[in-house]
């Protein structure tokens, strides 16, 4: 079986400038979500975090990460960033916000500075996976490299 080549996407080109460590994993991108990733690399969606594009009512983008087996409760994440109202962007406009591709979405090198929240338990992993900045490429990393690199503001919001 041949070996799968790894991207080199924008996220990849800053992690290795930052020398954070970290490992690669490309899957069969079939839609799945988090679920479908934590089945492939056989570990738990808790662990399998997602990068949602979100937009406040002045439709000012934000970053919100998430564990992959809960939600963003949107009215506490409003509550506790200051504004009225926080809901997902839609897809093309995600898309122009991070230029990446959701489904494929990465938190690192996204194309508009954007803030970043981040499910504070997420920071009590010692490692965990998310997007690569492509379908179908994960990256397993450390959590201080994420609060080192991001230095996102935690919120507890997940439901």
């Amino acid at each position: 079986m041949a070996k799968t080549k790894e991207p080199v996407t924008p996220a990849v080109r800053l992690l290795r400038q930052a020398d954070v460590p970290f490992s690669g994993f490309c899957y069969a991108y079939t839609g799945g979500g988090t679920a479908e990733v934590a089945q492939a690399l056989g570990v738990d969606e808790h662990q399998v975090i997602k990068t949602l594009i979100m937009e406040t009512e002045q439709q000012q983008p934000l970053i919100m990460l998430m564990h992959g087996d809960r939600e963003v409760a949107t009215g506490a994440l409003a509550r506790q960033i200051g504004t009225k109202r926080v809901q997902p962007c839609a897809s093309r406009i995600a898309d122009k916000h991070s230029g990446y591709q959701v489904g494929g979405t990465s938190p690192f090198a996204t194309r508009r500075p954007m803030p970043v929240y981040c499910e504070r338990s997420i920071l009590q992993l010692e490692q965990f996976y998310i997007n690569g900045g492509k379908r179908g490429y994960i990256l397993r990393l450390r959590s201080a490299d994420l609060q080192r690199l991001l230095s996102p503001r935690l919120v507890d919001v997940a439901v």
